[in-house]
């Protein structure tokens, strides 16, 4: 996490007209915290209440601005402290039996929706808005796409064999629910959804 928000800082002072691209350097650099906790198998003592901690610490710096890099948006948005406790309630639900749909969840809102702001901002599409936010073809493609080879890659590397089928739906559920993101609450209803749909689809 320290890495990670370093490097959010050293984008921000570097580019400092990409007001989005810290924020997505640690909505990426977040996710992938997980299954590092999975492979060194971190337990439930520890990461709940790390996650706990970081979301408190995510919220205080919503509300004061004390890192403008993590928060640093033109827009009201809570995702940053939704998406912290999306992680510690899947951590909650799941961790340590399930860690392969913590990472399910998590990873789909940090590669999927991470890379999708990007790349949606930065290519010219077709563009509409849905309760008050732009969302474009880009965007939208580009957060089904890589949703979908995240899912496919977990099923694999959890030794069931590659499942399309599973991993095209939820893919197709979590695009869907991130058309939904008045003040960030997709942060919070993807990782969430996928999680719990992940674990009782592949039990």
């Amino acid at each position: 996490m320290v890495i990670v928000l370093a490097a959010a800082l050293l984008a921000r002072r570097q580019w400092p007209n990409q007001r989005e691209l810290s924020r997505k350097i640690v909505h990426i650099g977040t996710g992938a915290v997980i299954p590092m906790a999975w492979w060194f198998a971190i337990p439930a003592q520890i990461a709940i209440p790390f996650a706990g901690v970081v979301t408190l610490a995510t919220a205080i710096n919503q509300r004061w601005r004390l890192i403008p890099a993590v928060e640093n948006v033109d827009r009201n948005s809570y995702g940053t402290t939704a998406y912290g406790l999306a992680i510690t309630a899947l951590l909650m639900l799941f961790w340590p039996s399930r860690p392969d749909a913590v990472c399910a969840g998590v990873l789909v809102m940090a590669c999927g929706d991470g890379l999708a702001g990007l790349i949606g901002s930065a290519v010219t599409s077709p563009r509409w808005s849905v309760a008050g936010q732009t969302k474009s073809l880009a965007g939208t493609t580009t957060m089904l796409m890589v949703s979908f080879g995240v899912l496919l890659a977990l099923s694999i590397t959890g030794g069931s064999g590659a499942n399309w089928t599973v991993a095209l739906l939820l893919s197709v559920v979590a695009t869907g629910l991130e058309q939904l993101s008045p003040a960030g609450i997709d942060n919070l209803s993807v990782p969430l959804v996928v999680g719990c749909l992940w674990a009782a689809t592949l039990s």
